[in-house]
């Protein structure tokens, strides 16, 4: 489908809704791949539970229940913007203390008319991004990991092209007797080392906080996911309610500033094979909320299922009336199928004496037996 310049440019922008006031490049590295992230409000870096899908929001997200998992994605983003990825997880050692996954990240465009200064029609362009991500978990005691997540970026519009490369390390504590979870995410630590033109560009930086709690009696797990906390002011605005919601020497109130930082969701799980979620994004309601006129924005739902060998999600997000994103997501373990299915060798454990002698007799009359 043809659309015109001025179009894709604003769409971009839209995209960017969680960036640093519009900064930075490859702002693409926001967007949420997964059903499961949007239905948490598209940032989460604190939920443990083996979904390898939210390690690529926090790569100490991975763990041994990701093992031999595949995972494929679809979003039919904004303004028929088409993204998809794929990932692949696996775990080694003598107790599958080392995790490792790998995935590809890929957004299209679609194909957009030329033209020149004059208007002259000068042929059709396309636009693409595309990311790799080279995942390390590693357990350590105590119900802490540690990972990081090594992200190369290529990207082509039109003529102009860019390459860079960028780092998110992550850390989480989960304490199962308890539900509690804690993440801590460091996010697109790198630079621009091909630019588009001749200067480089800043990556959206990014630090996240979040904390998980699932009740004992109920269940229902709550989030509270803290972002850009290396940057107070969040004060971009796309509203006509700018003068409204602004003081005297123009910046954003604090208390709107603050809760621009936050995003809140519940998850509800009747089922171990079912679970339903919604999310409230506060930064994302008051840049795309609009005086004198109805909206839900910053508002996302999610829904999961697991059916025979397969796990299948879906969620919607909402940035303005009429303005919604679908996400579809599929994943299965290969074990399942028979492929590697080889189980964690638990480490042996030292017997008693008494376990000694009783082997030993039972050795014994066996011998004596045959």
């Amino acid at each position: 489908m043809k659309r015109n310049l001025a179009l894709f440019l604003a769409i971009i922008c839209s995209v960017s809704a969680f960036s640093q006031a519009g900064n930075g490049v490859y702002q693409v590295l926001y967007v949420p791949m997964d059903a499961r992230t949007i239905g948490l409000g598209g940032m989460n870096v604190s939920v443990y539970d083996g979904d390898l899908n939210l390690a690529f929001n926090n790569p100490a997200l991975l763990s041994t229940m990701s093992h031999n998992m595949l995972t494929l994605n679809y979003a039919k983003w904004l303004d028929e913007i088409n993204v998809g990825s794929v990932g692949y997880s696996r775990s080694f050692g003598k107790n599958r203390e080392n995790i490792w996954a790998v995935g590809v990240n890929y957004f299209n465009y679609g194909k957009f008319l030329g033209r020149n200064e004059i208007d002259i029609n000068i042929g059709d362009f396309t636009a693409n991004d595309i990311n790799l991500n080279l995942m390390y978990a590693r357990t350590l005691p105590k119900g802490f990991t540690v990972a990081g997540n090594l992200k190369p970026i290529f990207s082509a519009y039109e003529r102009y092209t860019s390459a860079g490369i960028a780092l998110d390390l992550g850390a989480h504590y989960h304490n199962d007797s308890i539900g509690l979870s804690i993440g801590l995410a460091l996010k697109n630590i790198g630079f621009q080392f091909n630019p588009y033109d001749e200067v480089r560009e800043k990556l959206p930086f990014n630090i996240l906080f979040g904390i998980s709690g699932k009740f004992k009696r109920a269940p229902i797990r709550l989030s509270l996911t803290l972002h850009n906390l290396q940057h107070w002011d969040l004060g971009f605005e796309m509203s006509d309610r700018a003068a409204l919601d602004r003081n005297q020497t123009g910046d954003v109130k604090w208390y709107d500033m603050l809760f621009r930082h936050a995003i809140v969701s519940a998850e509800v799980m009747p089922h171990k094979n079912f679970f339903l979620s919604a999310a409230f994004n506060w930064r994302r309601c008051a840049e795309m909320n609009m005086q004198n006129f109805k909206s839900v924005a910053g508002l996302s739902f999610g829904a999961g299922l697991k059916v025979s060998k397969f796990q299948a999600g879906f969620s919607l997000s909402v940035f303005q009336k009429g303005l919604l994103t679908y996400h579809a997501t599929f994943s299965t373990n290969l074990s399942e199928f028979g492929i590697d299915d080889r189980k964690i060798k638990q480490p042996k454990q030292p017997k008693s004496e008494k376990q000694k002698k009783s082997q030993k007799q039972q050795e014994e009359i066996e011998v004596w037996g045959e």
